[in-house]
């Protein structure tokens, strides 16, 4: 049967609508207090940007042509930018709180290394992150030089191993029933709801030009080539284009008129969001494949926290021993793909394993005040998109987004409600989750 049970999840948390601005994120479980946060690694996707493409290319899909933007394709935006400030001095506040960070000062400055994908958008929320958390500290943001393909965001671009098309696709037809029309059906509600709104819901001028519907594109499962494992195209792909665009319109704070001509509020943003995690669920996280694109950075986060731990440099480790806090700045491919090789998943503002600018997943190590034991804690945040539309400053009244996540192999049953992993079984569920074929073991 097509639907299974993260299909099931998929589509039922997504028809959860929310009305105005969505109620405060309650505080995640947190481990007991006779333990003490020694290390994080934070791996963010980059704030709000401006749409990736050539500019007009979607207008064929809708009955007036999509809004323009301010910067160039694919740039981290003004408002993008003061997002990710806001959520910096949040993180400065909250590892303040656990304490690894002081509450304020540039003494800490030091111990936070901070790389990023050689975008411009990533490189700008680094130093958005930095100028949130470290306000006039000196704290560098570190990349490759431009057009230049990193291995540890985008490893088979790098040529860190070469990928398994054959696996990849296979992998994907065995989820879908062999048949990509299977989408399209099992998503028929959310892609109708689109294709009115790309109609303008009757508020857009009509156009004499023939209009393409979005179920007039063709559905279709083949191999990829070279960095793509395998290309699963149709309409739920096409749409998830169009819906991240609404999303970033959205968070960008842009008129009412800008977003899906008018007809886009937030309940009918998370609906169509569906549309966007289905087409990232498949076609990324498909563990298969998921593990080609993902296994050098989790293998380069696995050596860093075992650096940590060790308090002396390991191969492979990033930044340096002393360090409390290595940030990556890369891309919602970068954790949709680290979540699928590992087999975890969150809900976060009513959206299932959604991946929305500045969300980030965390890698935290704790260490036990009585036995001295290490372990280390997953957990998922991100900003609520009226938060992000509305620019509004994140407190313990208002916070993110916060999952503890259960990691599979790894995390405890409750009453270990922190779903919390020993460094053994940490270190397991890593190894499980690597594929050692496409790991490059320095950076």
């Amino acid at each position: 049967m097509l639907i299974r049970s993260r299909l099931f999840l998929l589509i039922v948390f997504g028809l959860l609508t929310f009305s105005g601005s969505s109620s405060a994120q309650s505080a995640p479980p947190r481990p007991k207090p006779d333990a003490t946060l020694e290390y994080v690694v934070l791996l963010s996707r980059h704030g709000v940007r401006s749409p990736l493409g050539v500019p007009g290319a979607l207008d064929k899909f809708s009955a007036a042509p999509w809004p323009r933007w301010e910067v160039p394709p694919g740039f981290l935006t003004p408002h993008g930018y003061a997002l990710i400030k806001l959520f910096g001095a949040w993180d400065r506040a909250r590892f303040s709180s656990d304490g690894l960070l002081a509450p304020a000062g540039c003494a800490d400055a030091a111990h936070v290394t901070i790389l990023a994908d050689t975008d411009q958008r990533t490189r700008e929320t680094g130093k958005a992150l930095a100028e949130g958390m470290l306000p006039g500290c000196s704290v560098p943001v570190h990349s490759l030089h431009a057009f230049e393909n990193d291995p540890l965001f985008r490893s088979l671009e790098a040529g860190v191993g070469r990928a398994n098309y054959a696996l990849a696709t296979a992998a994907i037809a065995g989820r879908i029933g062999g048949d990509p029309n299977n989408l399209t059906a099992a998503f028929h509600a959310q892609l109708d709801a689109l294709d009115r709104v790309l109609l303008g819901c009757g508020r857009a001028s009509p156009s004499e030009r023939k209009r393409t519907s979005i179920f007039d594109v063709g559905a279709a499962l083949v191999p990829g080539n070279g960095d793509r494992p395998a290309s699963l195209r149709g309409p739920v792909m096409s749409a998830s284009v169009m819906v991240e665009n609404f999303l970033l319109a959205y968070t960008d704070g842009k008129p009412d008129a800008d977003v899906g001509w008018g007809c886009v509020d937030g309940s009918t943003l998370r609906s169509l969001m569906q549309l966007d995690t289905a087409s990232w669920e498949f076609g990324t996280r498909t563990r298969a494949i998921a593990r080609m694109k993902a296994s050098n950075l989790l293998f380069h986060i696995q050596k860093s926290i075992a650096q940590s731990v060790a308090g002396k440099p390991v191969d492979g480790a990033l930044g340096s021993p002393a360090d409390r806090l290595l940030i990556l700045v890369g891309h919602d491919t970068n954790i949709a793909t680290v979540a699928g090789a590992l087999g975890i998943d969150w809900i976060v503002d009513g959206r299932v394993d959604d991946t929305p600018p500045g969300g980030a997943l965390l890698f935290e190590l704790w260490r036990s005040r009585p036995d001295g034991k290490p372990f280390v804690r997953l957990e998922y945040t991100a900003q609520t998109l009226e938060q992000m539309r509305q620019a509004q400053p994140l407190t313990p009244a208002n916070p993110p987004g916060q999952e503890p996540i259960f990691v599979p192999g790894c995390s405890g049953p409750l009453p270990e409600i922190d779903m919390s992993c020993s460094l053994d079984s940490f270190r397991a569920a890593m190894n499980a989750a690597i594929d050692p074929n496409y790991v490059r073991p320095q950076r």
